[in-house]
């Protein structure tokens, strides 16, 4: 999460957003690092095609005025508007909504990706605590929302090479406004990414989830030790790169899938193919994934235009297949979604219905 408030920038005082520890197990150990790797990098992105149902607490904004709002909603579309196979939907009730964003604090923060349902269902996933209208404000909108997309901090990517200068970090995240402790900066700048959770190989320092940072608080590189790292008000090429790889358009209907029908499933990771199921009577079915295969899957049904989620299974690092074992209906139309970890062993993925 990050937004800053920087000298750099011309903005005063730093103020940096906090992004909110995950509460997801780790992998099971034993697993081959490859499997491993595609575990965690695609462990809280969504399924694409999922409908992101948001809510704001406080529709006072923190007592700042609607603007708070729109600026939120400004930049749900702006990744919306990339083309992306995410959709959101703004909701009253908060007990449908998987996204609950407040105003409160000082600071602006929010759970990463698929963890923001890991959140009590009467909490906060997303907060912002500064006001959003400005350059500033907006890009911190982009920022958490980025968040809520399942984007970490930018620079806490090992492949940036960054040294930090960390007593130096450490005292001035303990000033005013921030007052962090010790563990909290930790976190949030020094701690570096495990290699195996990032999906790109290179470094963006133009991303909206790289914090601005004045010169001093980097040993090495030297560009960022004498230039610091500047504020980023927009999303960079590679955020709309990134986020289209993880969540491309949708195809307009999905393949209609037949009963004992066994077809495949993506080879590469991350890989994700959709299917539309209508029974011919109403009993209980299995759905199931076959093959030496990491799969995430999840059934739903449409009603009235809309997909409605029905079950899940995720067999990430076990040593099973996923199965859904649910009762459809005559006539009524569903789809399911499966998404691929990782391919090992023969290295074949395939989904069946019966």
């Amino acid at each position: 999460m990050a937004g800053v408030r920087s000298a750099v920038a011309g903005y005063g005082t730093p103020l940096y957003c906090s992004q909110k520890a995950s509460l997801r197990p780790a992998p099971a150990p034993g697993l081959a690092p490859n499997r491993e790797r595609a575990i965690l990098i695609i462990g809280n992105k969504w399924l694409n095609g999922t409908v992101l149902r948001y809510c704001f607490l406080d529709p006072t904004g923190g007592g700042r005025g609607p603007g708070q709002l729109e600026a939120v909603r400004a930049a749900l579309q702006d990744w919306k508007d990339l083309g992306i196979g995410l959709d959101f939907k703004e909701v009253d009730d908060a007990s449908e909504a998987e996204v609950r964003i407040d105003f409160r604090g000082r600071f602006s923060e929010s759970a990463v990706g698929t963890d923001v349902l890991l959140v009590g269902p009467h909490e906060a996933t997303t907060n912002f605590g500064w006001d959003l209208t400005d350059a500033v404000g907006r890009a911190t909108a982009l920022h958490e929302t980025g968040h809520v997309l399942g984007f970490a901090h930018e620079h806490q990517n090992p492949n940036a090479g960054i040294e930090w200068n960390e007593e130096k970090v450490y005292a001035a995240l303990a000033l005013p406004p921030n007052e962090w402790d010790r563990e909290t900066t930790f976190f949030n700048i020094i701690r570096k990414l495990d290699p195996a959770e990032v999906s790109g190989s290179v470094f963006d320092a133009d991303s909206i989830m790289e914090y601005p940072f004045p010169p001093g608080l980097i040993k090495r590189p030297k560009k960022y030790r004498t230039e610091g790292i500047p504020e980023p008000l927009s999303l960079s090429a590679f955020d709309k790169d990134m986020v289209q790889q993880w969540y491309p358009s949708l195809v307009a209907r999905p393949r209609h899938l037949e009963p004992r029908e066994s077809v495949p499933l993506p080879a590469r990771s991350g890989g994700q193919a959709d299917f539309g199921i209508t029974p011919s009577e109403s009993r209980k079915y299995a759905v199931a994934a076959f093959g030496d295969a990491d799969v995430v899957m999840a059934l739903f049904e449409r009603v009235n235009g809309e997909l409605r989620y029905v079950t899940a299974d995720d067999d990430s690092g076990e040593d099973r297949n996923g199965r859904l074992d649910v009762k459809l209906f005559k006539g009524r139309n569903y789809v399911v979604r499966a998404r691929l970890y990782s391919a090992w062993g023969r290295g074949e993925a395939a989904l069946m219905y019966w």
